[in-house]
């Protein structure tokens, strides 16, 4: 099931005995859980019919025990297993699937990693619990789940603002999740989040920083690229070379993909370089700036340039006159 199934299906009080959350992406196995943890039984209930158990302290045959009590002056129990993944002989588990306890609601919390599929374990919970795998949004996903995010919650934000906490964050969901929730307490409730605000308060210059760099020299403008990269030098721990470089190469990988399309068409060019349809004029201004022929020479200068920020062949050049380099030799 993925997690809008699980989510309506808790919202209508429509319980499974067993969940199995697992999967890089700790933010939806957080939820589920703490959904489960918090609504399905009432103060009172949750004093004597849940649990909540730490798998680095146990054994499966604790997890079965536990879960096999039956609720006490109430109809069923909750019993949580956070850091599953510790979980040793977890394949023990199989006999308690094929006959749950149908008034126990157990959830396994199994972060960072998914189950072998190979495994007899996995096709059994497959087969006789609520299995979900929690996956990494890719970086270019994150924009939309974060303009996603504040929709759900009465709040708007912009394609730069976006992008800009996208860039700056990165894909760990709770971090970003965190950080919108800081900026809405402070944001009054049906209005939008600016560039503006995510700099006041979260530390993002709005003007000096890889996405308005990818954009300078999308233009080939020179003197803003050159003021950022003094304002990265100058500040080189929350601009380090190696995520500028990164940033850069995926821009122009994505410029040489654009040169290569027939069909430049708004929609096609989206759905083939996977970027907002907004952002389109910034690949076909830098396909106009920038030929096929040096669109890849700058892929080969920003495989260079990763090399000699992680000090290969790099003779003591500090990030900063390393970054004015690299630009310099994209520009010219």
């Amino acid at each position: 099931m993925n997690f809008e199934a699980i989510l309506l299906d808790l919202k209508a009080k429509k319980y499974q005995p067993v969940y199995f959350l697992m999967g890089e992406e700790s933010y939806y196995i957080d939820y589920i859980s703490d959904y489960i943890s918090s609504e399905v039984l009432n103060d009172t209930e949750k004093e004597f019919n849940q649990t909540v158990l730490y798998a680095k302290d146990i054994d499966v045959q604790t997890v079965i025990s536990t879960a096999k009590q039956f609720p006490f002056m109430g109809e069923r129990m909750v019993v949580i297993v956070k850091e599953a993944q510790q979980l040793k002989k977890i394949e023990d588990l199989e006999n308690y699937l094929k006959n749950p306890q149908e008034s126990t609601i157990l959830v396994f919390c199994h972060k960072y990693k998914s189950l072998d599929k190979r495994k007899s374990i996995y096709k059994t919970l497959s087969k006789k619990a609520v299995l979900f795998e929690s996956k990494k949004l890719y970086d270019n996903q994150v924009p939309a789940w974060i303009v996603n995010y504040l929709s759900s919650k009465q709040y708007k934000i912009g394609h730069k603002a976006s992008h800009l906490i996208a860039e700056y964050l990165g894909n760990d969901l709770n971090k970003v999740s965190n950080e919108l929730d800081k900026l809405m307490i402070i944001t009054p409730a049906n209005s939008e989040i600016t560039a503006e605000s995510i700099e006041t308060n979260i530390g993002i210059s709005k003007d000096y920083n890889n996405f308005e760099l990818t954009n300078a020299l999308a233009k080939k403008d020179i003197l803003k690229s050159n003021r950022i990269a003094n304002f990265f030098a100058q500040n080189p721990k929350d601009n380090p070379l190696v995520v500028s470089v990164g940033v850069i190469f995926n821009f122009f990988q994505k410029v040489l993909l654009y040169h290569t399309l027939t069909d430049k068409s708004s929609n096609n060019t989206a759905r083939v370089l996977k970027v907002n349809p907004y952002f389109i004029k910034d690949y076909q201004m830098a396909a106009r700036n920038y030929s096929k022929r040096k669109s890849m020479d700058i892929i080969g200068l920003c495989r260079t340039y990763d090399m000699k920020s992680k000090g290969v062949d790099n003779h003591s050049i500090n990030d900063g006159e390393l970054l004015k380099e690299f630009l310099f030799k994209i520009l010219h």
